[in-house]
C-alpha cells in the first residue's frame, strides 16, 4: 500500500532489522553525536537530538552513553567528525533502494556501497535518480491489539497525525516529519507501546517481487547494505509477497 514501508515490515519478519545491539548503539550514537553537533547539545531545543534521545533510551542506551556521544558532537570531548551522505541506485527487478549514511571517509564508503549494489546485480546511480519516489515521514506502528483502530485514529488525528493505515497485526500512524515528535509524545503520554517508531522514507509506490531468483538478490543487496558500519538507514520500494518470502527465508 502506499505510504508503508514493505522493506521494514520485511526487516522485522526476517529478524533482520538491525539484530545486532551493538549495531545499534553504533548507529544511534552517530546520530546523536551529528544532531548535537548541528542543533546543540540541549534535545530540548535540538529536535533533531531529541527524537534521537528518545530512540536510544528505548533501546535501553545507558545515559552515559547518551552523554557521551552528546559531548563528542558538541566538541567537549575528542571523536571523530562524521559527514551525512545518501547514495541512491536500483536493485535486482528495478527496485529503487536509498541509502543514508554517517562516515568520516567518503571514498571508502563508496566504493564499498557500489561494490553492494554490482555484487547483487544492482547499480549505484546518480543524486536524485530516486530519491524523487520516496516522501520523508513519521512513521510509528502499533500493534492492533494495543487499541481499537478508530479511537487510535482520534488520538492520531487530534495530535496532528496525517494518516493511520492498517495491514497485517498492526497500525502505522503516518506524520509529517516535523510533527513526528509531537505525535509520538501525545501517545506515549496515553501509554500506549510501539513496535517501531521513525522518520524514514516512504516510497510513494512498490515493486512486487515475484519470482525467488530476484527475491533472493534483492534481498542480498539489503541485507549487505544494512550490515556496513557507515550505512544508517537503507529505504527501498520492495514487495515481496509472504509466501514468497517464506520460500526464501
Amino acid at each position: 500500500m502506499s505510504g508503508h514501508s514493505k522493506w521494514s515490515t520485511i526487516k522485522r519478519k526476517k529478524g533482520a532489522a538491525d539484530a545486532k545491539r551493538g549495531r545499534i548503539f553504533t548507529r544511534l550514537i552517530k546520530e546523536i553525536t551529528v544532531a548535537a553537533r548541528m542543533g546543540g547539545g540541549d534535545p530540548e531545543g535540538n529536535p533533531r537530538l531529541r527524537s534521537a534521545v528518545s530512540t536510544a533510551k528505548s533501546e535501553n542506551m545507558p545515559k552515559d552513553n547518551i552523554d557521551r556521544a552528546i559531548k563528542k558532537g558538541t566538541g567537549e570531548l575528542e571523536g571523530a567528525v562524521y559527514e551525512e551522505i545518501s547514495y541512491e541506485g536500483y536493485g535486482p527487478g528495478g527496485v529503487a533502494v536509498l541509502v543514508d549514511c554517517m562516515t568520516d571517509n567518503k571514498n571508502r564508503t563508496v566504493a564499498d556501497i557500489r561494490h553492494a549494489f554490482s555484487k547483487s546485480g544492482g547499480n549505484l546511480g546518480e543524486t536524485g535518480c530516486v530519491s524523487w519516489m520516496f516522501d520523508k515521514k513519521g512513521s510509528i506502528l502499533i500493534e492492533k491489539s494495543a487499541i481499537d483502530e478508530e479511537e487510535l485514529m482520534e488520538k492520531g488525528l487530534e495530535a496532528g497525525a496525517e494518516d493511520v493505515l492498517e495491514e497485517d497485526n498492526e497500525y502505522q500512524v503516518i506524520t509529517g516529519p516535523d510533527d513526528f515528535e509531537s505525535v509520538r509524545e501525545a501517545l506515549e503520554a496515553d501509554g500506549l507501546e510501539f513496535i517501531e517508531a521513525a522518520v524514514s522514507l516512504i516510497p510513494q509506490n512498490t515493486v512486487e517481487i515475484t519470482d525467488e531468483k530476484t527475491a533472493k538478490q534483492v534481498l542480498r543487496l539489503l541485507e549487505s547494505l544494512e550490515d556496513h558500519d557507515d550505512v544508517q538507514s537503507v529505504s527501498a520500494n520492495v514487495d515481496i509477497p509472504d509466501e514468497l518470502m517464506e520460500a526464501v527465508s
